[in-house]
């Protein structure tokens, strides 16, 4: 059954029409809303928890600065504890690792199973800790999976059947990210452009309801403002269009440089001959001297990149600050504790963006004031060369920044750096990491009995104009639902899928990740 197609209960008075309304499309819409709701208050927390952090971080960094050598000594030790801990962590629960996002993308896949407790409360534990002692990890792709497992507790504490995993999954991913961004149409795009490159009008209406709610209760105390506080900008003229074009070109390269980066990183520690409980404490560890010589690497990087907008940087040292926290980054995501890659590669493209605009004012190619453009250009270019998501690149840069007068600007680079992207064949950075995470670790699968597994059928694809008998259904599954617009059909051998058409296939829990990558393999144009 797809899509909300529940089987209808016998009229019973109101009782009846209660238990309707919550088995049909408007209950899942409205519990969609109620997990918004619930992940933007878990978000809340986590955003104010790293908040603190990252404040105490700094005033104990000011207070070892000239102190005496035995503060430093007791720093490291605590460190060393620190990183142990967040090792145990990860090892211990390999689904809290990393950034989160390609473990919600393999349980999409049905690939992992989520297990929200006690995952849920260790990967914000793991993730305060880690950037709150200055990794350079961010915290959208913890708050993404925040979202998610607070949909999968939804799931079982309202006993919601498995038809609805993967709109209240979603709607708690989509929430996630837009409290942990004040960026709520940002959310409902990257959950439907990165999680399924998919939608139909449930799925959509669904991420909308949650990720607007979820945006409310981080807004009641962060306030419904930009993430970056960013000085008023003069739009760029069509007479900057080719610099505009060249910028998306290097924004592609330098994004492909940080991917290899990311997975040279994984490489690193998996040649180094220490235990991966110990892994953590090496990027704790090189912290150190990073936060002692007072450098903006350290911790996702948001001071920095509005510091970038006011004060003036050489194009050395914005540079130099570009290869740092790239090379921090990798040294941390590698070590396998919990955060995400957004922040940081955010602040990359802003870096490499402003030292680009830089340039061509020493060149005189544009005036000195247009610089501070091409910052923001940047971040939504190399977004879109890591994650290959243009729109979502745009739309989150634009939500972030508060400006709507840069959108064709924003669009022209992030169409570019996507282009290109393809031409070099720099893979998205999350298809990667995924199939990273499932060559070398055991996760939990899903379990045995019967699931359904849905699948787009896309134009030209090999279910497109085809009766379902005349098709070789994979793993045994059996077409239960195929939703066609606002239609709901009742299967049938002479039923012809269309481009357009969601279908839903009943099959064994044990083969639900094969099934749902071969319908998507068949669906797909």
């Amino acid at each position: 059954m797809a899509h909300g197609m529940l089987p209808r209960p016998g009229r019973g008075g109101i009782g009846g029409l209660v238990t309707q309304a919550y088995r049909s499309r408007l209950g899942i819409f409205l519990q969609s809303v109620l997990i918004g709701v619930i992940s933007g208050f878990v978000v809340l927390s986590f955003r104010l928890a790293l908040e603190a952090g990252e404040a105490f971080r700094e005033k104990l960094y000011a207070g070892l600065r000239g102190g005496p050598a035995w503060r430093i000594a007791a720093l490291v030790l605590a460190l060393v504890a620190l990183g142990l801990f967040l090792g145990w962590i990860a090892t211990r629960y390999p689904m809290t690792r990393g950034s989160g996002i390609p473990q919600i993308k393999g349980a999409f896949q049905r690939r992992f199973r989520l297990e929200w407790l006690p995952e849920l409360p260790l990967k914000w534990l793991a993730a305060v800790l880690g950037i709150g002692a200055g990794l350079s990890l961010g915290r959208e792709g913890p708050s993404v999976q925040l979202g998610a497992y607070t949909g999968k507790a939804v799931l079982g504490v309202l006993r919601r059947p498995s038809t609805e995993r993967r709109y209240l999954l979603t709607s708690g991913a989509a929430a996630g990210l837009a409290a942990a961004f004040n960026a709520p149409l940002a959310g409902v795009i990257f959950a439907v452009e990165e999680l399924h490159r998919y939608f139909s009008p449930l799925l959509l209406a669904c991420a909308m309801g949650a990720s607007v709610a979820g945006d409310m209760v981080a807004g009641r105390v962060f306030g419904l403002k930009p993430s970056f506080a960013f000085p008023t900008m003069e739009v760029l003229s069509l007479a900057r269009m080719p610099w505009i074009v060249l910028f998306g070109v290097l924004a592609a390269f330098g994004a492909d440089l940080f991917k290899r980066a990311l997975y040279a990183g994984q490489d690193f520690y998996a040649r180094l001959r220490v235990p991966p409980v110990v892994r953590p404490v090496l990027p704790l560890l090189v912290a150190v001297p990073l936060g002692l010589a007072g450098f903006d690497l350290l911790g996702g990087g948001h001071h920095l990149v509005e510091s970038l907008a006011v004060e003036r940087f050489a194009l050395g040292a914005m540079l130099a600050l570009f290869a740092g926290k790239v090379l921090f980054t990798a040294l941390s995501y590698g070590s396998g504790t919990a955060g995400g890659i957004f922040l940081p590669l955010l602040v990359a493209g802003a870096l490499l963006g402003a030292a680009y605009g830089r340039a061509l004012a020493a060149l005189g190619l544009i005036p000195e004031v247009e610089t501070l453009n091409f910052l923001i250009i940047g971040m939504a270019a190399f977004f879109t060369g890591v994650v290959r998501a243009p729109v979502t690149g745009a739309v989150l840069v634009i939500e972030m920044s508060g400006n709507f007068n840069h959108f064709s600007s924003i669009i022209a680079a992030c169409l570019v750096a996507y282009v290109v992207t393809d031409l070099i064949r720099s893979r998205a950075v999350y298809d990667v990491l995924l199939e990273r995470i499932d060559a070398r670790f055991d996760l939990a699968k899903e379990g045995s009995g019967r699931t359904v597994v849905e699948a787009h059928v896309a134009a030209g694809s090999a279910l497109a104009n085809r009766f379902i008998r005349n098709v070789t259904w994979p793993c045994g599954a059996l077409v239960v639902g195929v939703q066609r617009g606002e239609a709901e059909l009742v299967p049938r051998g002479d039923t012809e899928l269309r481009a357009g058409d969601v279908i839903a296939a009943l099959v064994d829990e044990s083969r639900a990740a094969e099934a749902q990558a071969r319908l998507e393999e068949l669906g797909s144009g």
